[in-house]
């Protein structure tokens, strides 16, 4: 299994996944379209910050199901924490914040989120 690293863009913000990228998911709900994020998910478990969680914001809003986490300092969203389908603890994990990743090799799947 890889381990990628991965931080926002002033470095405040930092982690480690643990996982294969086998596919992105982009979608057009009203806060994702306009962060432009491409997400990847895994068992929140995957996911290790290296920076205290109170040192990151935090914004929910419709249902307030999804922590949508994001530096204070540069604005960007590394990742995202709710729950799976099934009940486990998940995180969106936005592949353009972690290092050495080709994204046009990463296949990209759409999903209209605008609808849901």
């Amino acid at each position: 299994m890889t381990t990628h690293q991965g931080s926002c863009h002033c470095g405040r913000v930092t982690f480690e996944v643990d996982g294969e990228i086998d596919s992105a998911l982009s979608c057009n709900c009203s806060i994702c379209q306009r962060k432009g994020s491409l997400l990847w998910f895994v068992p929140r478990t995957s996911l290790r910050l290296s920076t205290p969680e109170s040192d990151l914001a935090s914004y929910t809003f419709n249902k307030h199901v999804i922590q949508h986490r994001f530096c204070p300092t540069c604005g960007i969203h590394p990742y995202g924490e709710g729950k799976a389908p099934n009940g486990d603890a998940m995180a969106a994990v936005n592949i353009r914040c972690i290092e050495g990743i080709d994204l046009a090799a990463v296949p990209v799947h759409h999903f209209d989120g605008r609808s849901k």
